[in-house]
């Protein structure tokens, strides 16, 4: 069985900031990169040395610092005590149930966010959470497991093209929530598809899979749904802030990215709709389903009314019947029922009722 809030309990009776993981726990070993750029050059390792990344805070380069595999809270707390995070955040990264928000904590921002990747051998969305911490000149980002949508960002910073390599860790920041929200428009397309398939489904043969697969889209589509809603909150609050680490210009982009998730949003908002009128669709096409075999076993049992008639008829044991005693009578009668019977199914038939 599914759990809603898996992990949950292990925080119960420990004081609030305690670093306790609550999650999957993944058996893949943790992995923290770096990048580190200006607009004339970068670099990019893997970190063995969460203790040797203290200098890059006061560097004028801008630093971007990636750790997957929460399940290691050593890595995690480790990593944000030498960035001088507060241990609420750090329960808050390694707690991944959280809700998407936006904390302003002076020295840092930080930011929760759901990642959906499509799983093509699965055929659904892998969620997982995503913080992030904006800090002058660095972002950190604290992801769930190994993979991500940030390909693209690594390669517009290795390749230096865009604006990235020119702009602060705001822009960088601001560029990582892009890629999240950009990725929700690839499994909303991968939803539609299969929303199709179930529509096509209905007009054909709907079963009990069709509606197995029509709750599973709703249960899909409501996860789509709670992710991107407080998205919309994030997005506004960042516009919004007052913050020194958001530059002037970066409104722009933010605003951007908002409008990305409102389409997002109605997207989702016609998915739900559409969902529920395909179960609607599903429920007609069983009652039409049984509306046909009652019309057919109706049609059948009126066919056989006048032959039962008629039978009961010469079932009765009255001594005088003449047609008893004639040498055709029991040809005549079976004759008689065929031609009644055929007559009414060619009515019925003139009446499209068969």
């Amino acid at each position: 069985m599914h759990k809603l809030v898996p992990g949950q309990s292990r925080k119960h009776g420990l004081p609030p900031g305690t670093p306790v993981f609550v999650g999957q726990v993944r058996e893949e070993a943790p992995e923290v990169t770096l990048f580190d750029y200006d607009e004339a050059q970068f670099k990019t390792e893997r970190v063995t040395d969460i203790a040797g990344c203290a200098p890059l805070k006061d560097k004028p380069s801008v630093t971007w610092i990636n750790a997957s595999g929460l399940h290691d809270v050593g890595l995690i707390q480790s990593l944000s005590e030498t960035f001088g995070l507060h241990p609420l955040v750090q329960e808050d990264i390694l707690n991944t149930n959280q809700r998407p928000k936006v904390e302003d904590h002076g020295d840092y921002l930080y930011v929760v966010l759901r990642m959906l990747q499509w799983n093509d051998a699965a055929g659904e969305a892998i969620a997982e959470q995503v913080s992030l911490v904006l800090g002058r000149g660095f972002v950190l980002s604290f992801q769930e497991r190994a993979g991500d949508v940030f390909d693209s960002i690594r390669d517009r910073i290795r390749a230096g093209q865009g604006r990235i390599r020119k702009m602060g860790a705001d822009y960088l920041a601001y560029s990582l929530i892009d890629a999240v929200v950009d990725a929700y428009f690839v499994v909303l397309e991968k939803q539609g598809e299969k929303l199709e398939a179930v529509e096509e489904e209905l007009a054909l043969a709907p079963d009990r899979a069709t509606l197995r697969r029509i709750n599973a889209l709703k249960r899909e589509v409501l996860m789509l749904r709670k992710s991107v809603w407080p998205l919309r909150e994030v997005l506004s609050g960042l516009e919004r802030a007052e913050s020194g680490l958001l530059s002037d210009g970066l409104g722009v982009y933010l605003r951007d990215a908002y409008g990305h998730t409102i389409q997002i949003v109605d997207t989702i908002e016609t998915f739900r709709d559409l969902l529920a009128s395909t179960f609607d669709t599903y429920l007609s096409a069983l009652s039409n389903r049984t509306n046909e075999v009652m019309k057919l076993l109706t049609i059948i049992a009126t066919i056989f009314i006048p032959l039962t008639f008629i039978v009961g008829i010469y079932g009765m044991n009255f001594k005088y019947m003449p047609e008893l005693d004639w040498a055709w009578g029991y040809a005549v009668v079976l004759l008689l029922m065929a031609a009644i019977a055929g007559a009414m199914v060619l009515y019925f038939r003139r009446k499209t009722w068969l």
